[in-house]
């Protein structure tokens, strides 16, 4: 759904550690060249097209994403240092 946003050029949704509910929905987006966005824009977008529980609780922007040799995005490098020094990679 982020995608969706015209300013996103690509984006990953992972969960990271929460203290009360044991993970969150995190967002990582990457705008399209020129464009700006705010962490809210993207949330507000987000609670038109989905349920609320499923919207990000927190954005980040990067310049790009983690890239394998096929293309894909490589969540585990993006959620690394969200779990590092904790027992388990999700809760």
């Amino acid at each position: 759904m982020i995608a969706r946003h015209p300013a996103v050029a690509a984006c990953a949704v992972i969960g990271i550690p929460h203290d009360t509910w044991g993970e969150a929905v995190h967002a990582v987006v990457v705008c399209k060249p020129g464009a700006t966005l705010a962490e809210e824009e993207i949330r507000e977008h987000c609670r038109q097209v989905i349920a609320g529980y499923k919207c990000p609780k927190s954005v980040e922007f990067r310049v790009q994403l983690p890239l394998s040799g096929a293309g894909k995005v490589l969540k585990r490098e993006i959620r690394a240092p969200y779990w590092a020094g904790r027992a388990r990679a999700i809760n």
